[in-house]
């Protein structure tokens, strides 16, 4: 068995990404992977003849390390298609609008406007490396964001708007976050305007040629480092090495980086206990609930009508869609998202019954042509072995601020790393490439000082 300087769990964009930071500064790696490709929660997928992504797809000009490492490997960007009206359904009643504003009653409009400013200012105040240490981070994480929209927000636009902002961004219920995870994930995102807009925002740019072929290019440089279908069992520390069993085998190094949600760390079997908080975050972390849909057209017909193809519901599950159509218009695609309960909920009734309900909400937002698709593609992250879920790990009430500092804490030669661990861009490939460089960091400077454990 060879000894390498660092093992890393998991070759998604993060570990990945540690894996070449540590390969140029001269250090040997392997790089451990479950699935049976590179990529984690970034997938490859194809739709009527068109290569389409299955995870994380966008990208906003202030996710500035996402749009350097695709410079780097040669992906290109192109704009995210906007022109026409935006559908809004709510309460029943279907509007369409420009811009990123809906149509709502006035009152409800005012009160976002000020809710807007309210979360940036309070955003605003949490350090950016330890949230749970801000001035009202005890008062802010005893609460659902749930409990916090029903004791601050007063009209039924508003209060709608906030749970759909919520379910949109981290697949989760209002009822199920701490309103101080909340409003991390604002800060983390730069606000709510930067983490739901399209031009300007998050939403603003994809990848010729999918995401996926970004660290698809990353990976490729690291070639035989890299150990696929090795999910990892075990973890042994002693004061010189760590060892991990997986279902290839054994490997040694010095240290290791977990690349990898808390939710699949937490199932590891480590010969000497995690520290208690660790343990704990582990249990405290679910993923969210999330299935991303592809519908494939003879046409983009919605065009026709003047309508950009983004669609948003308070009440139906597929409820954020947007337009994902081939730059040559060789067919019509329509891409969104079945999260948070709506999620689970769907995952009971099966693939048939969650087709026809998609197909159904697609024909309330852009009329009777959207009962005829010509493929139809599902991506079921629930049902995911090594992911759990998507977007991304969350927090209830009481978490972050009893267990939060253990998420980047290093516990003995084993590192913490994935988009969880991020400060800027948490959930987001962005802050999964953040999380790996920093990891990488933190590592090389214990190999360069030889510290024991």
């Amino acid at each position: 068995m060879t000894k390498v300087d660092v093992l890393i769990v998991g070759a998604g964009f993060a570990g990945i990404k540690a894996a070449c930071e540590l390969k140029a500064a001269g250090r040997t790696v392997k790089v451990l992977e479950a699935r049976d490709r590179v990529g984690g929660r970034s997938m490859p997928g194809e739709i009527a003849g068109n290569t389409i992504d299955l995870g994380g797809q966008w990208v906003g000009p202030d996710q500035k390390l996402l749009m350097a490492e695709a410079a780097q490997q040669g992906v290109e960007v192109y704009a995210q298609y906007t022109t026409g009206q935006s559908v809004l359904e709510m309460k029943g009643t279907r509007k369409s609008y420009r811009g990123d504003v809906p149509k709502l009653p006035f009152l409800s409009l005012l009160e976002l406007s000020r809710l807007e400013k309210r979360w940036n200012r309070e955003m605003d105040t949490l350090p950016e490396q330890a949230p749970w240490t801000a001035a009202l981070a005890q008062q802010w994480d005893s609460q659902t964001l749930e409990s916090w929209i029903g004791s601050n927000l007063w009209t039924e636009g508003a209060k709608d708007f906030a749970r759909i902002v919520a379910r949109a961004v981290v697949c989760a219920e209002p009822s199920q976050l701490s309103y101080l995870y909340f409003l991390e994930y604002l800060r983390s995102g730069h606000g709510m305007e930067k983490l739901i807009g399209v031009e300007g925002g998050a939403q603003q740019d994809k990848f010729r040629g999918g995401a996926w072929s970004i660290v698809k290019s990353m990976a490729d440089t690291l070639g035989d480092d890299i150990i696929l279908e090795a999910p990892v069992r075990s973890l042994t520390q002693s004061e010189k090495s760590v060892s991990v069993e997986t279902d290839k085998g054994r490997f040694e190094g010095d240290y290791v980086i977990m690349a990898i949600p808390p939710a699949l760390a937490g199932r590891i079997s480590y010969n000497a206990p995690m520290p208690a908080s660790r343990d704990a975050l582990t249990q405290r972390m679910p993923m969210g609930s999330v299935i991303k849909l592809h519908v494939a057209y003879e046409t983009p017909f919605w065009r026709k009508q003047g309508l950009s193809g983004a669609a948003t519901s308070d009440k139906r599950a597929f409820n954020v869609v947007f337009d994902q159509t081939p730059e040559d218009e060789n067919c019509g695609i329509l891409v969104g998202f079945i999260d948070a309960n709506h999620a689970v909920e769907a995952t009971k009734r099966g693939a048939n019954a969650r087709r026809a309900e998609a197909i159904e909400d697609l024909m309330a937002y852009f009329g009777p042509e959207a009962g005829q698709p010509i493929d139809f593609v599902e991506q079921n992250w629930t049902q995911e072995e090594w992911s759990r879920g998507c977007y991304v790990g969350h927090m209830a009430p009481g978490v972050m601020t009893t267990y939060g500092e253990a998420l980047r804490t290093p516990c003995g030669r084993v590192h913490w790393a994935g988009t969880e661990t991020a400060t800027e861009w948490l959930g987001y490939l962005d802050g999964a490439l953040q999380s790996g460089i920093r990891a990488a960091q933190e590592v090389q400077q214990r190999l360069s000082e030889n510290i024991s454990v």
